[in-house]
């Protein structure tokens, strides 16, 4: 299984493609947009550049690196061949069980279908196929080079044999794959999240300020960022939408979003993708500057 076909160059997308793409796969990088797909190279190839200048590669394993890596905007084209298929689009019930059909189509009968969905159902997604078996998560953490953790996610149909393949493919890519059941959030974000959650529910009661409460959770709690930083980071927008995926599959209050990151969504304040969340981010990319909004 050495050719690798990914959906989307979007952040996940290309930290996919870029991490198989070092561990020696054919990768194909299908978006689209041709736009994205620029983008999502050139974020690849800073990102390798970065890892040579740290000594961590050298330069012919950087162009190693990218030569391994095709881009597609046809999908029938650029997993014609693919042994896996990994789907990094974006957060949507919909959109995935729309991409899974075509998939289902397009790709050899013998070719393993995985999601790097980060909350909604593998079961769902695989009903969309007339490959159940075959269908599996792997949630990958941002940023995909870096972060060791890979949630393998069985659905309640996948099969021993392609768990085992994808657990040992997981490791072979120098991560440490967990294997996890199919519930909302599965266990990173169904953790997470609520703490995310609390945090800005924290801010709206007008318990403490957004750097103070950062603050504790960093020195009191050894987070390497603050919750609300890290809510920025991942993007206010995939935060609700996850919220929204588990409070439908519970049933519990506990998971309802905050009114707070519910107005920010709406408004259009995401976090770092869109230059303001619970920082502001106009000036630097870093969580230097607290939004206008929330300064006292």
């Amino acid at each position: 299984m050495k050719n690798v076909a990914v959906i989307g160059a979007g952040t996940m997308g290309n930290g996919i493609a870029h991490t198989f793409a070092q561990s020696g796969f054919k990768v194909q990088l299908i978006d689209m947009s041709e736009a994205s797909l620029k983008k999502g190279m050139d974020t690849i190839s800073k990102n390798l550049d970065r890892m040579v200048a740290k000594e961590a590669i050298t330069e012919a394993q950087k162009q190693e690196t990218l030569n391994n890596i095709t881009t597609f905007t046809d999908v029938t084209e650029g997993v014609e061949y693919a042994s896996l298929v990994v789907e990094a689009a974006t957060e949507n019930i919909d959109l995935k069980l729309k991409i899974f059909k075509q998939l289902d189509k397009d790709c050899p009968d013998d070719t393993i279908l995985a999601t790097n969905t980060s909350s909604i159902s593998i079961t769902q997604i695989a009903a969309a196929t007339s490959r159940p078996s075959m269908v599996i998560g792997m949630h990958f953490m941002n940023p995909v080079p870096i972060m060791k953790l890979v949630e393998i996610i069985r659905g309640y149909n996948t099969s021993d044999e392609v768990t085992k393949i994808i657990m040992d493919m997981s490791k072979s890519l120098g991560k440490i794959p967990v294997e996890v059941n199919d519930y909302p959030g599965f266990v990173a974000n169904r953790i997470l999240m609520p703490m995310l959650n609390e945090s800005i529910e924290t801010l709206y009661n007008g318990v403490a300020g957004v750097e103070e409460i950062d603050t504790v959770m960093k020195l009191g709690m050894a987070h390497p960022m603050g919750p609300l930083q890290l809510a920025d980071f991942i993007g206010l927008d995939i935060c609700l939408s996850i919220l929204n995926v588990m409070y439908e599959g519970f049933k519990n209050p506990k998971y309802a979003p905050c009114p707070l990151l519910v107005n920010m969504v709406r408004a259009g304040k995401l976090g770092v993708k869109s230059g303001e969340g619970f920082y502001d981010y106009s000036q630097s990319k870093k969580a230097e500057k607290v939004a206008k909004q929330f300064l006292k």
